[in-house]
Order: C-alpha cells, then sequence, then structure tokens
C-alpha cells in the first residue's frame, strides 16, 4: 500500500512551529473540522463499500467516533492506511489554516485565471477519505508545492544524454522540483539545464500552468489512491485520443485539451513513468468568460466564503437546467460513438459567460475507454492505444462515465444547491430530462438502473488498488 507519510497531524503542528509559526493557532482551530471531513468519507464508505468491519461500525455506536485514525485501528485495517489518514487530515487542517485572503467582490465577477480558481479548492475528491495524502513530502515541500497554498514555482530542465530520450522534441525533461531532486541524487547522468519560467499548479499538484499552456510532471507521491507518475501508455495515448476526440465532437458543445510534446528518458530501455512530461493546450476562452473544473464550483469564494456555484446560479434551476443540457447530451453522444470520458470534477470544465455555462471542456485522458466497435460503427477506424483503454463491454463503458459525473459531480453540486436552499427533487428532474433528449440505449439505462460510484475505500484497501471497484445507489434519475 505505498510508503508511510511523513506527518500526522502532531507532526505536522511540530513542524509549523518552525516553519509558519503564524500558521499554527489556525491549524489548531482547523483539525476538528478536518477530522469531521476525513470521518465523514470513511463513514460514508462504511456504510456504502464492501469494506471488512463494517458490520462493527454502526448508528449509533458511529456517533461516538470523532477520530477517523481511530476508527480505522478499530476495524484493523492496516497500520499504512491509518497512516496514510492521518497525513490526509493534517493536510486537509493545513489547507483550512491557510485560506486565500478575502476579495472586494465575488470571484468570478473578476474574470479569475483557471489556476487562481483551481487553487481555491481545499480538500480535493469529495468522497475519498486519502483526499489531501501526500507520502514523503514533509510539511515544507506541502506549503511550497500544494495548489491550496497558492504557490508559484519553476520546473526544472534536464538534459538527457543522446540515445536516452523518447520523444519528438529536444531531449529535456521538464521535472517537477520535488521530483528534479531525488532525480539528479539517482541518474548523475542528467545534466540540469537552469529553470522554466514560473508555474503554478493546478487541483493537480503536479500539473502546472505555465501561462502558455499545461505540463504534467511526475511525482512520486501517493495522492489519494496512486502515485503520480506518467505512464509510456499515457505518452503514447495522449495525442492519438487527442485526433479521435477533436473528430468526434465536432459540432458538439464540448472541446477536448489535446496532449502533445509527450517525452521520457529511456532506463534500462523503457521510457520511465518516473522521469516523464507531457503538455497539454490550455483552454481558450472568450472576452469576459471564465473557466473552472465543476469541482472547483464547490470551493468556497474569498469574498464571503459562500461556494462559487452560488454567484453564478442566481436562479439554481434555471443554470442547473443550461448545464445539464450542455454537459449530459454530448457525454452520451461519445459515449454512444465510442468514447467514455472519465468526467469528473477535475477533469470536466465549464466555460461561464457571465455566469452562465456556455461550453464544456475536457482534459486528461488517463481514465477514459475506448470501444473499437462503437467507433466502426461510427464509420471510424480504432485508433491503436496502449493499457487498459479498449473496451467493447457496454456496462464497462457507461460505468466509467456515470460513476464519474452522474455518481459524483452531480450530487456534489446538487448537494450545494441544496444547501442554499434548492429542492434536489427538481434538480435532478432537470438532469433526467436533459439524458433523456438522448435516444441511446445507454440514455435509457441510466435513467432506470442504480447509479454506480467508485469504491475509493474498498480500492485503497485492495491489493492492487488500482484496479476499479463499484458499488451502486438508488438513481433519483428513476422517475424524476
Amino acid at each position: 500500500m505505498g510508503g508511510v507519510p511523513t506527518a500526522d497531524a502532531t507532526a505536522t503542528r511540530a513542524e509549523l512551529q518552525v516553519l509558519r509559526p503564524d500558521l499554527v493557532d489556525a491549524y489548531d482551530r482547523s483539525l476538528p473540522r478536518a477530522r469531521a471531513e476525513i470521518l465523514a468519507r470513511l463513514l460514508t464508505a462504511l456504510a456504502h463499500e464492501p469494506l471488512p468491519g463494517s458490520e462493527d461500525v454502526q448508528a449509533p455506536s458511529a456517533e461516538a467516533i470523532t477520530d477517523p485514525v481511530g476508527l480505522v485501528r478499530r476495524l484493523g485495517w492496516p497500520s499504512t492506511f491509518a497512516a496514510e489518514i492521518g497525513n490526509s487530515v493534517a493536510n486537509l487542517a493545513l489547507a483550512y489554516a491557510d485560506p486565500p485572503p478575502p476579495t472586494s467582490r465575488p470571484l468570478l465577477s473578476t474574470a479569475p485565471d483557471l489556476a487562481t480558481l483551481e487553487q481555491l479548492v481545499p480538500d480535493g475528491h469529495p468522497l475519498h477519505p486519502c483526499c489531501r495524502t501526500r507520502t514523503g513530502m514533509n510539511v515544507a515541500d506541502v506549503l511550497a508545492y500544494a495548489p491550496e497554498h497558492r504557490p508559484t514555482l519553476r520546473l526544472s530542465r534536464l538534459h538527457v544524454p543522446a540515445g536516452r530520450w523518447y520523444g519528438a522534441g529536444e531531449p529535456v525533461l521538464l521535472a517537477h522540483p520535488w521530483q528534479a531532486r531525488r532525480l539528479l541524487d539517482t541518474y548523475p547522468w542528467l545534466r540540469p539545464g537552469g529553470e522554466t519560467g514560473p508555474v503554478r499548479p493546478l487541483m493537480s499538484l503536479r500539473t502546472v500552468d505555465t501561462g502558455a499552456g499545461h505540463v504534467k510532471t511526475a511525482v512520486d507521491v501517493q495522492m489519494t489512491s496512486a502515485v503520480r507518475t506518467v505512464s509510456p501508455a499515457a505518452l503514447h495515448n495522449g495525442p492519438v485520443l487527442s485526433t479521435l476526440l477533436r473528430e468526434l465532437t465536432a459540432g458538439l458543445p464540448l472541446s477536448v485539451l489535446a496532449e502533445s510534446g509527450a517525452g521520457a528518458v529511456i532506463v534500462d530501455g523503457e521510457p520511465s513513468r518516473h522521469l516523464a512530461h507531457l503538455h497539454r493546450e490550455a483552454p481558450r476562452i472568450g472576452p469576459g468568460q471564465t473557466v473552472v473544473p465543476l469541482g472547483a464550483l464547490a470551493a468556497a469564494d474569498p469574498y464571503d466564503g459562500r461556494p462559487l456555484l452560488l454567484h453564478a446560479a442566481t436562479d439554481p434551476y434555471a443554470w442547473w437546467r443550461d448545464l445539464s443540457h450542455l454537459l449530459f447530451p454530448p457525454l452520451l453522444a461519445l459515449l454512444h460513438r465510442g468514447v467514455a470520458l472519465e468526467a469528473h470534477g477535475q477533469n470536466t470544465l465549464v466555460v461561464l459567460d457571465r455566469g452562465r455555462p456556455v461550453r464544456i471542456v475536457y482534459r486528461d485522458f488517463g481514465g477514459v475507454r475506448v470501444s473499437p466497435a462503437r467507433l466502426r460503427a461510427a464509420g471510424l477506424d480504432a485508433p491503436p492505444l496502449r493499457g487498459d483503454l479498449p473496451t467493447d463491454d457496454p456496462h464497462e463503458l457507461r460505468t466509467k462515465l456515470a460513476a464519474a459525473v452522474l455518481g459524483t459531480v452531480a450530487p456534489q453540486l446538487i448537494a450545494v444547491l441544496t444547501a442554499a436552499g434548492a429542492d434536489p427533487a427538481k434538480l435532478w428532474a432537470g438532469t433526467a430530462e436533459a439524458v433523456a433528449t438522448v435516444a441511446t440505449p445507454d440514455a435509457r439505462v441510466l435513467l432506470t438502473e442504480p447509479l454506480p460510484r467508485k469504491a475509493t475505500t474498498a480500492m485503497r484497501l485492495a491489493a492492487d488498488p488500482l484496479a476499479d471497484v463499484w458499488t451502486y445507489h438508488d438513481n433519483p434519475l428513476a422517475g424524476a
């Protein structure tokens, strides 16, 4: 299950007293909230996922539990997982203790750039209890590199010897500074070549905004369920899928951010996932427009602490209907044509024009699934892809899409609107209406059968934490 994280709540506080004594009091005040947030994720998992010991923690006994680390130990789960949970609590409390400075007006009214909006998100994945785990990073690293602390940094340029480079561009690896320190110790034949200009981390710590585009780097740190490297399959598939999706999305209100310029260092005859980078284009928007990841809409506006979504959705029902009709029909059209996007809150962005949704943008192809049979039916040849992307299983294709966008994104945003007074039944009815406009077998299934959701805790405890495990929930679209 990976290495033991560097710091729990107590160790983090001790490091803060040296590094940032000004944050210690705020950190102490934030710890109960952070514990409660991680505990809520664990209790939700116990109620819905296939987990060992879940029968031992039932209401009302669960009401007395306040410490998620203590819960993990009580359940007899591995000590490494308890350490990950402790690290997640500590880093989440640190994020709460270091919020962005207040603004004089709602942030969306100021046409903020993408990095500013992404760095508002304090807690990452809305369901994963390891949402803020950063194994191997100490507190100084988290403050220096984690997006919720709003850093600006520079990538290292490492010159690669002739014959050791995989890629079409110049043999220069763009390495995250945390990674670069470790690479130079292990591979002394890499030659430092200075630094890039200033860059800013996006919601994914290892992906940075250069101002002209985005660069995904390899960082050997476990965040949620995976160590964030760049696989040889991703280097190959990115440009191939960029071309395919550009063709499939023509005419749809959905655009994809193309990946290109991939490069990696060859180690032991193969491109190394630990020494690799990938370029991705930045979203293009018009004057007065703003682009924001769907997951970031739940983040607090520094103006008043209310979710960003509430400043955009002045009429919650009209706004949600606009988003639903913009989002679900093109995703289902793509699914029917042969590509299931893993449209979760980090990878799926919406372009707002004076707050109104006008276009969807999708990035990062790592979790997609591609059906060669459906592509052939649409008159297209299946491209050569590596890894586990190709499948013709309709259940697998539907599940990959639905678990992300209907099982995670929609409930998160509907919960925000519901907390502000909207009727969730009316909001889900708007979603059902949008799905029903697509006359495909996939749409009919999604309107009637239980909805899937990724079982994030069960996956983390599994022997293979990267193998998908699903849990199923009552479908609010059924009968809506």
